[in-house]
């Protein structure tokens, strides 16, 4: 089998018009026989035709309000000064809201504004107008006049106003059936055991349920072995039941890519690599009059090609319109760098701090899944960009409703697991807020503060000549703020080791052996700062620990090194090591805690978190992680004031 090689790189706005043009040539995209279906189960359903109302609604002259339905002209005169009085007969009925108007009479008196004076009679003090609280014939709908139109994308109230009409069955675009093929000898199905190489086939689910926010009907394949035959075979089966195919996986052009190959050996190929990051190697063809894609294995490329490029696809089938996405003008807090020439998409975190939203950059890994999960937006850095420096502002479209990012309380410094335990509990206490937590060490939190981009930073960096933790820091880098420092834990710091220790790794001066690999953490992180103490305490030069050099940016991350045999140590904290059952040499406790600016203090953001930091059922939650105590939590350690 000859090695594939992509067969061009477009920009993106080049490569999607030239496919969805080249579709549309050929009547790819033109909506299949229409559909006649119930009205009421017709939500997000496209309308094939105009639907034309058969009833006026109402179809009677109505009361609109409980009263006293009249002829108006017998009420002319009436005021305060001088009451009209009514008796009771055909042309002075009680009606109630919805009731027919009675023969005769044309207006209705509210009941409030009638005083009865005896058993059939009552007085008025103000004229009725002609058809006051009145529902004429057809206010709402007229017979034969258009409820909607064509290729409408029907809502709630669209089913309300449908069957208000007197229509119960509608015609529509029939859904498109999407082909979901899912590719690799690796994969295995959610729920199974898992071995070495092993990988949960979950794309095709993330992937079927964005097709079916957009209207289509996914149908997902089996699992097929990374086998030019086997995959051809498959594809072949679902061309037959499918309007589009989308092959997940095997899009590159690797010794085991085979989807290029496939849709330019059985149809077109119309491009094999487009300038974005992530999302790059995806492909867009066409066999048999029908659209065939091409979908990176890794989540988040899978994720973006399939926005990018099926989505309009699907709306185009459906003769819909394609939303654009809603954009916010937001702060960068901290450079952004990108590579000339490709178009890159990074993931944010976004809060509003003072008057202005910021955006924080999180990981740009291909494969990390929880990227998404966690971004309130996508960047989109242009392909003649280098990027963004800090505090330039940015156009991110948002992930996430504009209402939450301004509930969102922004936390940016040293991480800890506690802040993921708080953030439970916030959100359970407070469903409208959100802790946005971004991992850029102690110094950098402190940094961001100076900068007014977060409401908050944790820190825990060790002053060597006081043997206290954050306030000289704190003086030094933001001096001419006020500070407010409250505790959340003191927590047992040290290195996390493999089960049974097999290194017999006994404390700091072990790591400079030849045989142990380390794994550090970012500079300017408190851990990294307590290691360097440690070392400089022993008289170990950096260079002597194999993997100084090698950077995590939370504990959990630099437990997941040891777990899997990629180091041999990291420095963490116990919660870390206990939650991937590893073994733990404790080197101290320290203070880690939430340095607040006065300024927001008292606001909503911080008194939310402060109350949820009080509430014992967090505090428990916490200390049964381990390596936790919590005699000081919430508690004022220092203020600048």
């Amino acid at each position: 089998m000859k090695r594939d090689v992509y067969l061009n790189e477009q920009p993106l706005e080049e490569a999607l018009q030239n496919y969805i043009y080249y579709l549309q040539q050929k009547g790819v995209l033109t909506p299949g026989k229409t559909e006649t279906i119930l009205a009421e189960n017709a939500l997000g359903r496209v309308t094939a035709a105009p639907i034309y109302a058969r009833v006026s609604s109402p179809h009677y002259n109505a009361a609109s309000m409980d009263g006293i339905a009249v002829k108006s002209s017998n009420t002319f005169g009436a005021s305060d000064a001088d009451p009209e009085e009514l008796q009771m007969g055909d042309d002075v009925k009680e009606v109630d809201t919805g009731d027919p108007l009675p023969e005769g009479c044309d207006a209705v008196i509210m009941i409030e504004d009638v005083q009865f004076t005896g058993e059939k009679t009552l007085e008025i003090i103000a004229p009725a107008v002609p058809w006051q609280h009145v529902r004429v014939i057809g206010e709402d709908l007229v017979t034969t006049e258009m409820i909607l139109p064509a290729n409408h994308r029907l809502r709630p109230v669209d089913i309300g106003a449908i069957l208000a009409g007197g229509v119960t069955e509608i015609q529509v675009h029939p859904r498109p059936r999407v082909g979901l093929l899912p590719t690799g000898t690796e994969l295995v199905q959610p729920g199974q055991e898992l071995g070495a190489g092993s990988i949960v086939e979950y794309n095709t689910r993330v992937l079927g349920n964005m097709l079916q926010q957009w209207g289509a009907e996914p149908v997902r394949w089996k699992i097929t072995a990374d086998k030019y035959e086997s995959i051809k075979s498959m594809l072949e089966r679902a061309l037959e039941d499918s309007d589009i195919v989308l092959i997940n996986a095997g899009s590159s052009a690797g010794r085991e890519d085979y989807t290029a190959q496939l849709i330019e050996e059985m149809g077109t190929v119309l491009t094999h690599g487009v300038a974005i990051k992530p999302g790059k190697p995806v492909v867009l063809g066409e066999i048999y009059g029908k659209p065939v894609m091409g979908i990176p294995g890794y989540p988040v490329s899978a994720f973006l090609d399939t926005n990018l490029f099926v989505k309009p696809v699907i709306y185009n089938k459906l003769a819909s319109y394609c939303p654009e996405p809603v954009k916010q003008q937001v702060k960068a807090s901290r450079k952004i760098v990108s590579s000339m020439g490709t178009e890159e998409f990074v993931r944010v975190k976004m809060g509003k701090v003072g008057e202005k939203f910021i955006a924080t950059p999180i990981a740009r890994g291909a494969g990390i899944i929880t990227s998404m999960v966690r971004a309130d937006g996508m960047l989109r850095i242009p392909r003649l960009s280098e990027g963004y420096n800090s505090g330039d502002t940015i156009e991110v479209e948002l992930m996430r409703p504009l209402e939450e990012v301004q509930e969102t309380t922004v936390a940016i410094g040293s991480h800890d697991m506690a802040l993921d335990v708080l953030a439970n509990y916030l959100r359970q206490r407070y469903p409208e807020a959100t802790l946005s937590s971004a991992h850029v060490g102690s110094l950098g939190g402190l940094n961001a503060l100076k900068r007014k981009e977060a409401h908050l930073g944790g820190t825990h960096l060790l002053d060597e000549e006081t043997g206290d933790y954050n306030v000289s820091y704190i003086k030094k880098i933001i001096p001419d703020d006020e500070i407010v420092l409250v505790n959340l834990v003191y927590r047992q710091q040290g290195f996390i080791v493999a089960r049974g220790n097999p290194k017999k790794i006994q404390g700091v001066k072990d790591l400079s052996r030849e045989d142990i690999s380390y794994i550090n953490r970012q500079r300017g992180a408190g851990t990294r700062v307590l290691f360097d103490y440690k070392l400089k305490e022993n008289n170990i030069d950096p260079a002597a620990v194999q993997g100084y050099e090698r950077e995590e940016y939370t504990h959990m991350t630099v437990a997941a090194a040891v777990a899997s045999s990629t180091a041999d140590a990291g420095m963490g904290i116990l919660a870390a090591a206990k939650a991937l059952d590893l073994d733990f040499i404790p080197v101290v406790e320290e203070r880690y805690d939430l340095c607040i600016p006065a300024d927001f203090y008292n606001t909503p953001y911080i008194q939310r978190l402060i109350e949820v930091i009080q509430m014992p059922e967090f505090q428990k939650a916490v200390e049964g992680m381990g390596g936790y105590d919590l005699r000081d939590c919430g508690k004022i350690m220092w203020s600048s004031s």
